[in-house]
């Protein structure tokens, strides 16, 4: 008997395998966690540098000034918004919570700090450029489409799976937020 999993071998030596195959699912899972305690919850320290002066932030006022400096105004408004998107983004990919969501707030949030700052200054970090920003960006998509695995809280759900319709929600959503916010 064939399986539809492997049609090239039989039931059997499919069953003979099933060890070894949960081993890299695991595996998997586990980079995955790792992946999104560490991104995120960087993320989610640099939102509350902005949101509360914590982990050597200026707080609110102080990056509301800032944003203000940028051409938002009223700036403290936009550093709120920034702040949470990424406080809020943070611990929703370090969770695997509403993981298309908190990618799309990550995404807006660099996309805008990719137009406003980053791109006058060329590609490397060192020298004020996008490198940061594309990373962040690309790093939140990525979770997006290939979904947050077992180890989250979206495991329960149909959106925790990940694929192109959840990364095309996080980039379309990201995108929409910031082109708003740049419009404003």
């Amino acid at each position: 008997m064939e399986s539809p999993r492997f049609p090239y071998r039989s039931q059997s030596s499919v069953d003979s395998r099933a060890s070894s195959t949960t081993t890299p699912r695991a595996a998997a899972d586990w980079g995955l966690l790792l992946l999104r305690l560490t991104f995120g919850l960087f993320m989610a320290a640099h939102g509350a540098q902005k949101l509360f002066g914590i982990f050597g932030g200026s707080g609110l006022t102080a990056t509301g000034r800032a944003f203000g400096g940028l051409g938002f105004h009223p700036g403290k408004v936009f550093a709120l918004i920034g702040g949470l998107s990424e406080f809020l983004g943070g611990l929703g990919l370090a969770l695997g919570l509403l993981t298309p969501l908190a990618a799309a707030a990550l995404i807006g949030v660099m996309i805008n700090a990719m137009v406003t700052v980053t791109a006058g200054h060329g590609l490397w970090d060192e020298h004020g450029g996008v490198e940061y920003n594309v990373c962040i960006a690309v790093v939140a998509l990525a979770v997006a489409a290939i979904g947050p695995g077992r180890l989250a809280v979206d495991r329960f759900f149909p959106w925790g799976r990940g694929g192109w319709a959840e990364a095309a929600v996080a980039l379309g959503l990201g995108g929409i937020g910031a082109a708003i916010t740049l419009a404003l």
